[in-house]
């Protein structure tokens, strides 16, 4: 598969702002739809399933004429719930989950037009609203994440460094009692690629901190914001949970047993380098014996399932920024009313309230008064920003 370009391409030209703009619309709407779904007794399986049709069905209905044009999932739909961190999305054989009535549920799903990525992830509490409002240590998490992605969405500018953002998430959700979970990498964004070089990470332990670089933000650059906020120590575990969302690498190897070859060239052919469920292959044994020898072999790594402490809660915002000439500029992510949530904690820091009042968008925020609803946040904080 032709995934390898010769040239770099960038948002630097129209059409491939336009490409990202049509899979942040794609994405935006699916999310909508997959949230809609979630209610008391409905079967997390069956939304993802429901989310990642959905995405296929958006992305076919663009640039049908360019026949060799690559479109579709770029990250299966997950639905995490309570202390569940992330990337739960279960096959048939596995344990499904029934939503209940108050539990803390985070989606995250991705699409690409031409390879390229738009995700997104959101949270919601099954049965909330403004006359019954989420209270207690859901409301300090949710909030938390909310206002730590929102303090990056305004960090997210040439010029910055990565580790200003990783700093603000820290104390944001400090401010609301809760941790940053560790490790938890943001990831820029190229053509085919959903897992860039340049990252920005999350409460980092000591190892990491050695480990990890530092990088400095330039214009043209697209980054997927991912905060992942939790109650507890924020240490996220694996479990007997098991994973059904990989992806190819760049490894090479001679697979021995057929069941392998035949996996992996089926992975080549249908999703290159993007994430996969293995929910989507027809013969779900063969499928799972196929992975077996290639994730041993690092041809295919695994996005493990992982979990809080039980009790604990975590929330997830997720959004894709292109970083234009004239500032960040905001393509996925859904509007979150902060009202639906009361917390004794709020952010009290005179730096972090200046930087939430600023404007996420400056330039363009004059101009662009028209499509607020689209992917703004609706609090008087929040000016355009997404065009």
């Amino acid at each position: 598969m032709a995934d390898e370009k010769d040239v770099e391409k960038t948002i630097s030209e129209d059409l491939v702002v336009t490409k990202y703009k049509m899979a942040g619309e794609i994405v935006n709407r699916v999310l909508k739809q997959v949230l809609s779904k979630c209610i008391t007794g409905a079967s997390v399986r069956e939304i993802c399933e429901y989310g990642d049709e959905l995405l296929l069905d958006e992305t076919n209905k663009v640039f049908k004429k360019e026949k060799d044009l690559k479109k579709g999932i770029a990250f299966p739909t997950s639905i995490s719930v309570n202390n569940c961190v992330c990337h739960y999305s279960p096959v048939p054989s596995e344990p499904d989950y029934a939503l209940k009535d108050e539990d803390v549920v985070k989606v995250d799903l991705g699409a690409h037009i031409d390879g390229f990525i738009a995700v997104v992830a959101h949270t919601i509490v099954i049965g909330a609203s403004v006359e019954k409002k989420v209270t207690g240590r859901k409301a300090d998490v949710i909030l938390a994440a909310h206002y730590a992605s929102q303090t990056a969405l305004r960090l997210l500018k040439p010029g910055n460094e990565t580790y200003a953002i990783t700093d603000a998430v820290q104390k944001v959700a400090e401010s609301f009692k809760c941790k940053p979970v560790e490790g938890m990498l943001s990831h820029q964004l190229k053509q085919f690629k959903i897992d860039g070089e340049k990252t920005i990470i999350q409460n980092p332990n000591d190892a990491q901190k050695k480990e990890h670089e530092k990088f400095e933000l330039d214009k043209h650059e697209v980054y997927a914001m991912d905060v992942l906020i939790s109650t507890g120590d924020g240490v996220g575990k694996e479990t007997n949970t098991r994973v059904s969302i990989y992806k190819k690498t760049d490894e090479t190897y001679q697979l021995k047993l057929k069941a392998s070859r035949m996996f992996y060239g089926e992975v080549r052919a249908k999703y290159g380098n993007m994430p996969f469920n293995l929910r989507s292959f027809q013969d779900e044994t063969k499928a799972k014996m196929g992975v077996v020898e290639c994730v041993k072999n690092k041809l295919i790594e695994p996005f493990q399932v992982l979990y809080e402490k039980p009790g604990e809660f975590v929330a997830h915002f997720k959004f894709t920024v292109l970083l234009m000439p004239n500032g960040p500029h905001k393509i996925t992510g859904l509007p979150f009313d902060p009202d639906l949530c009361h917390s004794e904690y709020s952010v009290t820091s005179p730096e972090l309230k200046s930087i939430l009042n600023s404007s996420a968008n400056p330039k363009s925020a004059k101009k662009k008064k028209k499509k607020s609803e689209s992917s703004s946040d609706p609090q008087p904080m929040e000016v355009e920003a997404a065009a």
